[in-house]
């Protein structure tokens, strides 16, 4: 039962309103609020600590952006909180942080892209916005996550857990350890990447799976990009690799049934024209060059995530049984394998829509 202090901070009261849980992230706490008595809704969240250790930078970089994108493009479409009624932009409640959010009408999100125009549109949506934010004065912006897509922190962390751990896990996944470590050129090529002069920092959004853009719920159509938590300073690649992730691939990182796991050309195109053709004109020649490594950096990363995960046992995903995170990361290996295996003609795709 939500304190009717938290509503009332943002100049509501909590009597007009019905509240209910609402959407399916799983970090945050999110509640609707409908108004009993007329039209009015709004999305009130708690945001974790566990996982933003320091809620105001969330804030801060959302304001940030929020300004000068109303310089930039007064018409664009910019969810920002509501401030409280002493003008602040998150609520502080017995050591929890709260923020209201407006509601977006006739807005519905998918949790999984169903056709390509889906995968298309929600692609348009983080290119224009990583479009409209390039220029942007980076100094300012901090990590709300930490080192979030650091791969030299997590493949790191990988070959720690290979000797660190219990032998019966060690030995069980032996061939999957091996298998990541063949694809160790991924990391190195992060290195030498993350500080080439020309692979610039950019806002990211840093998490584009398809339920983090609203569209319109008759057309489809993109509306605008939300859930902004992880706005803050990255890569083109951490964007675009999400996408990749987890658009081409018919099933989720929970899927199973291995023989299941493929790269669907069709969407892979869909994703490619929709982001390019909003950010591609801002691009390097090195950013250029390095999109369909995208796709490559963001599983892969995830991959040894979930196998770390494994070594260790299984100390930071959530399981429902004893070799989930090993089946997580056979999952994510297929699908590197699959995306690898058609280079090529996925190569000629970007070159299509770069040109």
């Amino acid at each position: 039962m939500l304190n009717s202090a938290i509503i009332a901070a943002f100049g509501l009261d909590a009597a007009n309103f019905e509240t209910k849980k609402f959407g399916s992230g799983h970090i945050n706490n999110t509640f609707l609020l409908t108004g009993k008595h007329d039209d009015a809704k709004y999305v009130l969240q708690r945001i974790n600590t566990n996982v933003f250790k320091e809620p105001w930078v969330i804030a801060t970089n959302q304001r940030m952006a929020a300004d000068y994108l109303a310089a930039k493009d007064p018409e664009y479409l910019f969810i920002t909180p509501i401030p409280t009624t002493s003008g602040k932009e998150l609520f502080e409640f017995e050591g929890e942080y709260w923020r209201l959010i407006p509601f977006i009408a006739n807005s519905i999100t998918v949790d999984q892209a169903d056709n390509t125009t889906q995968a298309y549109e929600a692609a348009k949506q983080f290119g224009k916005l990583a479009r409209l934010l390039d220029g942007i004065d980076m100094r300012p912006f901090k990590a709300t996550i930490p080192n979030f897509h650091n791969l030299t922190l997590r493949y790191a962390a990988f070959q720690d857990a290979i000797p660190a751990a219990k032998e019966e896990r060690r030995n069980a996944a032996e061939e999957l350890i091996r298998s990541f470590l063949d694809y160790s050129d991924i990391a190195i090529t992060f290195e030498k990447l993350k500080t080439h002069r020309d692979f610039k920092d950019r806002v990211m959004h840093h998490d584009t799976k398809i339920n983090n853009v609203l569209l319109d719920k008759d057309t489809f159509k993109g509306v605008c990009v939300c859930d902004l938590d992880t706005l803050m300073p990255g890569k083109i690649i951490s964007d675009l690799g999400d996408m990749v992730r987890t658009y081409v691939c018919p099933v989720s990182e929970e899927e199973r049934d291995f023989s299941l796991i493929t790269v669907r050309d069709e969407y892979f195109e869909a994703l490619m024209k929709g982001y390019l053709e909003e950010v591609g004109a801002t691009l390097s020649q090195i950013e250029k060059d390095h999109l369909f490594y995208a796709g490559k950096f963001m599983i892969y990363m995830q991959g040894i995530r979930f196998l770390t995960d494994y070594l260790n046992g299984d100390i930071y995903y959530p399981i429902k049984y004893a070799e989930h995170n090993y089946d997580r990361a056979k999952n994510q290996l297929t699908l590197l394998q699959a995306l690898v295996a058609k280079e090529g003609k996925l190569q000629s795709i970007i070159d299509k829509y770069l040109s």
